[in-house]
């Protein structure tokens, strides 16, 4: 079709929004698989913490030996150093990732069930979404808002049925809250700044940074004979459960999410969690022995179908009408 043509073209949008260019499926695929990383976080930090693990050591403790890990990838990288404002980001960054969000749901899962902390943090896609218009000034249409709310809905029922009923707030539900807020913050920062530093520069800096406080936690914590000797005790389930939290859940599985945040459009990217509470209560079924009910496969398909909805309405190219030029 020609430039001067009257009729109706399918027009891409800014490349600042790729919201049905190529690269928005690519964003897609980055964030689904860092998804399915993080799925596994809630069971195996319960089977962590279940096993022996102390909350603390679940928390901070992965968040010392990924950071090991980290640095040890920026000595052999060499990549350049943040400059300026980006190192406030990154500290937005820990704050929400390395601190709040491990810290805060290994406290909350040493009394509570893994399909009750899969029930509150089902709202994290909607507060990531929030956050990232806050930060971005994205405004997606207002049926992206229904459709995100419907999906919450939808996770938050399905988790609810599956067995982790919301009731009443107790200070678990507190401590989820708490990391659902600083995970959105941490997210929507570092998919904003992995487009200038690159995904894994980011979460590899912000662990980095963190390692004086995450290290003196830990070592807070090791100073108790009562921990060390609880420690002697865990099981090889439980430290494989914790190395998969160290590696994959606080590293790895950051690599491909603020890669997909990055190449957005995030208010897009973040609507794929509200499958995580689906795909975790799967592993809690298989790794924990909780019962799957034809109830509990109806609800996944209505979490899924909410999902691509949304993703779908985000990536619909816009029809714009072109004039004939004089």
């Amino acid at each position: 079709m020609i430039y001067n043509s009257s009729a109706t073209a399918t027009m891409q949008q800014p490349i600042s929004t790729r919201e049905h260019h190529p690269a928005a499926w690519s964003g897609l695929a980055w964030g689904s698989l860092g998804v399915l990383a993080f799925s596994f976080t809630v069971p195996l930090t319960r089977i962590a913490v279940g096993e022996g693990v102390p909350a603390l050591i679940a928390g901070a403790g992965r968040s010392v030996i990924a950071a090991a890990i980290a640095g040890i990838v920026l000595l052999i990288v060499r990549p350049r150093l943040p400059r300026g404002r980006q190192w406030l980001q990154l500290g937005v960054v820990a704050i929400g990732i390395v601190l709040g969000f491990p810290l805060l749901t290994s406290l909350a899962l040493t009394t509570t069930p893994a399909s009750h902390g899969a029930v509150v943090i089902a709202v994290l896609p909607a507060a990531t979404a929030v956050a990232s218009v806050l930060r971005t000034g994205e405004r997606p249409p207002v049926l992206f808002w229904v459709l995100a709310g419907l999906g919450a809905v939808a996770a938050l029922g399905f988790a609810a049925v599956h067995g982790g009923s919301l009731g009443s707030l107790a200070w678990p539900d507190l401590l989820l809250l708490g990391a659902v807020v600083t995970a959105a913050l941490g997210y929507a920062e570092g998919g904003i700044l992995s487009r200038d530093l690159g995904s894994w520069q980011v979460v590899s800096w912000a662990l980095v940074i963190s390692a004086p406080v995450t290290l003196a936690i830990t070592a807070l914590t090791l100073s108790e004979p009562a921990v060390r000797n609880q420690l002697t005790n865990v099981s090889l389930t439980g430290w494989a459960a914790f190395a998969y939290l160290c590696a994959v859940s606080m590293y790895l599985g950051f690599f491909a999410w603020y890669r997909g945040l990055a190449i957005g459009p995030m208010t897009t990217v973040s609507q794929v969690q509200l499958i995580q509470p689906v795909i975790s209560l799967i592993w809690a079924a298989l790794l924990l022995g909780e019962h799957i009910s034809l109830l509990t496969v109806l609800g996944g398909l209505i979490v899924i179908a909410c999902t691509a909805a949304t993703v779908r309405m985000r990536l619909k190219p816009v029809q714009i009408k072109t004039r004939r030029r004089p």
